[in-house]
């Protein structure tokens, strides 16, 4: 029987990269300079961290880490931005954290979609990930294609294909 796990994971070293190379671009642009902007990155709480003075360069801040995201090819939605500027003094902060796993509602979603899509394929979800088991491998396959295809808000990735 084959078998394929659907996950959603995330490479912290490219989203080093990128936070550095944003760091480098915020030390070169002419229009933050007295901002007394920040961009520091937690690997270990998968959080970036920004500081501005005020709200207009904190979007700009955004702007940046998004371009910088996308230029090291790492889907813009493994960020959640969701949270809202919070003033902290004389400065603003915001905090975004870096989505990594299938949570339970994206998953049930995902379940769903295969059971609607092919009766033949049994789905389980197990911890952050949803298993796939199927008799062909050729199911399996479409499912893929089929998935690629929809949003799910996640970049999913196809991990441990066993026939």
């Amino acid at each position: 029987m084959a078998s394929i796990d659907i996950v959603s994971k995330t490479d912290l070293q490219r989203v080093d990269n990128a936070v550095n190379t944003a760091k480098k671009e915020l030390i070169n642009r002419y229009d933050l300079k007295d901002e007394l902007c920040s961009i520091e990155f937690d690997k270990k709480g998968k959080l970036i961290k920004l500081e501005a003075k005020q709200e207009m360069a904190m979007q700009t801040l955004i702007d940046i880490i998004l371009g910088k995201f996308s230029k090291q090819d790492l889907d813009v939605r493994i960020l959640d931005l969701s949270s809202e500027p919070r003033p902290s003094g004389r400065l603003v902060l915001q905090d975004i954290k870096i989505k990594e796993g299938l949570d339970k509602e994206t998953a049930k979603k995902i379940v769903s979609h295969i059971k609607g899509f092919n009766s033949k394929l049994q789905p389980a979800i197990h911890e952050d990930q949803v298993r796939v088991s199927g008799k062909k491998i050729d199911d399996l396959q479409e499912l893929m294609a089929e998935l690629r295809q929809q949003d799910f808000e996640v970049p999913l990735q196809f991990d441990n294909f066993r026939s």
